[in-house]
């Protein structure tokens, strides 16, 4: 099993742009959550976007992640770019934040503010569980959080160069479905835009590496997250649980029923 990070080697690691592996999550279960964050991921990511718990599940959940054995420290992609979510999920112990619909730099500063602690944000403070493991002093809070800004849209994706250039950010993560429909997919999954969404792609890697932050991408499976690290990106997630189990489910239905996998 790997070696856990501190929340801190871990912020290091992502700012010095090495290559970290994260799994995604959906699911308000805080017992699979601790099951995963012993089989050797760097992180958790809870999606508080599209994930089907709400503060409660996200807070049970980070707590999971934080037992015994973990060698994973825990991320939350919060609902929106707003200083409320994004100050509650730090509150509840994530390490870094995804922050979705990052159209702008006007956007991506708005959601560094968001993160740190005044004079050098608007983060209130309050870090009732959070101080437990990371801080409490600003100075040393701001080494052990990350905020991450999504290209996802068609003015993110526009704007790319100037959101990486935003003072303070971490790194860039591309939400790979609504990228793919920003640039004229008629699905999630349109292969008649791979040509454009495999160039898209190469924009990120190279603008994130132009200013020396980190560059991650979301995954449907192993082999992908393996490629995409492989072309440049320094961190990938798999995703999800939710699909996994299903996915794993069915093929031992089928292997049950003598049927072909």
């Amino acid at each position: 099993m790997a070696t856990g990070r501190t929340s801190a080697q871990f912020i290091t690691a992502l700012r010095d742009r090495e290559q970290l592996i994260g799994y995604w999550s959906l699911l308000d279960s805080p017992v699979a959550a601790e099951r995963l964050a012993r089989v050797g991921y760097d992180y958790l990511a809870f999606d508080a976007q599209h994930g089907l718990f709400g503060y409660q599940g996200m807070l049970n959940n980070l707590l999971a992640t934080d037992t015994k054995g973990s060698t994973a420290v825990g991320m939350v992609r919060v609902e929106a770019n707003d200083l409320t979510y994004i100050g509650k999920a730090l509150d509840a112990g994530a390490s870094a934040v995804i922050v979705p619909m990052i159209d702008n730099a006007q956007d991506a500063a708005e959601a560094v503010a968001a993160v740190r602690y005044p004079p050098l944000g608007r983060r209130s403070y309050g870090p009732m569980r959070a101080q437990l493991r990371i801080g409490p002093d600003p100075a040393d809070t701001h080494d052990q959080t990350a905020v991450l800004a999504m290209i996802e849209t068609a003015d993110g994706l526009a704007n790319l160069e100037e959101i990486c250039a935003t003072p303070g950010l971490d790194g860039v993560y591309v939400g790979p479905s609504d990228l793919r429909l920003a640039i004229g997919g008629a699905t999630s999954t349109d292969p008649a835009v791979q040509d454009e969404f495999e160039q898209a792609l190469a924009r990120v890697r190279e603008a994130a590496e132009a200013v020396g932050i980190a560059a991650g991408i979301h995954n449907a499976d192993g082999e992908s997250a393996a490629r995409r690290l492989a072309e440049g990106f320094t961190f990938a997630t798999v995703a999800a649980d939710v699909v996994h189990l299903q996915q794993i489910a069915t093929s031992h239905l089928r292997a049950a029923r003598g049927e072909a996998r």
